[in-house]
């Protein structure tokens, strides 16, 4: 078949495109969705008590506040890194905040530490917050994996890491804002174990979507 009689025929017969929304706005769905989902469960399970004292606490703040901008900032950076024609600089652009949170944490953790008390960390304790985190973090994870499937096969790796970081800070913030303990091992174990638990699996899932495409 002549080239151009082949280029002809291939126009003829192809279906429309849809075009992908814009990142920034695709991350403010996102992020929308998530801001609705914390209030849902804060308001389920109730502000901490004397949440807005220790919102006068800097550390506390500046904790929170960090965290809560590293979930905004990577969820960005997650969509722009997304599209091929884009920098890959985009990935740094929650480093700044990222480190305030993580530093905020280590702080709170030697300078302040509260040890728990014998018998203060039950079973349907760990039960509650485990499956509120598993309630936070699960729909946003499928949601973050629909909206970024189209670019799996282009920047796996760092896209959903990136993805996985967001979901981390959304849902650290959310259990910061009704759990009742500061700077303990539970809450601790539970931000940084958090994350490191999302970040594994979406290598993982990385490495399952490199194989099925070098097929």
């Amino acid at each position: 078949m002549d080239t151009s009689d082949l280029v002809r025929s291939l126009a003829e017969s192809a279906a429309p495109v849809r075009r992908l929304r814009p990142p920034l706005w695709r991350a403010f769905i996102w992020l929308a969705v998530a801001a609705v989902l914390m209030t849902l469960i804060t308001l389920g399970h109730g502000v901490r008590p004397q949440f807005a004292e220790r919102m006068r606490d800097t550390v506390f703040a500046l904790n929170m506040i960090s965290c809560l901008l590293t979930g905004v900032l990577a969820a960005i950076a997650a969509f722009m890194a997304s599209l091929p024609d884009r920098s890959r600089c985009w990935l740094l652009l929650p480093a700044p905040t990222l480190i305030v949170w993580l530093s905020t944490i280590g702080y709170q953790c030697f300078a302040a530490w509260t040890p728990v008390p014998p018998g203060a960390v039950t079973v349907s304790a760990a039960s509650s917050c485990l499956s509120t985190m598993v309630l936070t973090s699960l729909p946003l994870s499928v949601l973050m994996l629909v909206m970024l499937r189209h670019t799996a096969a282009l920047r796996p790796t760092p896209v959903i890491l990136m993805g996985s970081l967001a979901v981390s800070a959304i849902t650290a913030t959310a259990l910061s804002m009704f759990h009742p303990l500061d700077a303990t091992a539970m809450v601790l174990g539970w931000n940084l174990g958090t994350m490191l638990l999302f970040l594994g699996a979406a290598a993982l899932f990385s490495r399952q979507v490199n194989r099925s495409s070098d097929r």
